[in-house]
């Protein structure tokens, strides 16, 4: 018999307790046990970004922590970013304003990486918005539209204030 341990997530603002087995990893927690798939599973190495959460406000892998690590933890996924249901965020609408997704596997790791970027960082350059990129990888665009769409939603977020 596998030996199960108990965990305590707090996800989007709600808890979850499960029994786990200790080599379970938070993305596939995510994804399997309490069934927010939007974190996509990528290379299962900690390489492509599409796995990325926020982890205590941190962008972070979930594919690389197990999800005891991550127990009594707070996690926000890109479920998380709507304001409302059947509501976008700020920087998911500047996605669909500027066509920043192509077949969309990659975007809830990048909106993740992006919202925490664009919380530390609200004036961006095209140049930083390329750098905070580059652990995201995508395989459908040249990334143009995704630069586009995140010093989009820099400026909104600005304007708002």
């Amino acid at each position: 018999m596998t030996q199960r341990v108990p965990v305590t997530l707090t996800v989007n603002g709600t808890e979850f307790r499960r029994e786990v087995e200790p080599r379970l990893l938070l993305s596939d927690f995510l994804r399997h046990e309490i069934r927010l798939s939007g974190t996509h599973v990528g290379c299962e190495h900690g390489v492509c970004g599409a796995c990325t959460i926020r982890l205590e406000g941190a962008p972070v892998r979930s594919c690389l922590i197990f999800a005891v690590q991550a127990d009594g933890m707070s996690i926000a996924t890109v479920e998380g970013l709507a304001p409302a249901r059947g509501q976008l965020s700020v920087l998911q609408q500047a996605f669909q304003d500027a066509h920043g997704l192509q077949c969309g596997y990659c975007t809830p790791g990048i909106l993740m990486t992006m919202s925490a970027f664009l919380e530390e960082n609200p004036t961006p350059s095209e140049d930083e918005v390329r750098h905070a990129l580059s652990g995201n990888l995508c395989r459908c665009t040249g990334y143009q539209h995704i630069v586009d769409a995140v010093l989009l939603a820099a400026r909104r977020l600005r304007e708002s204030v």
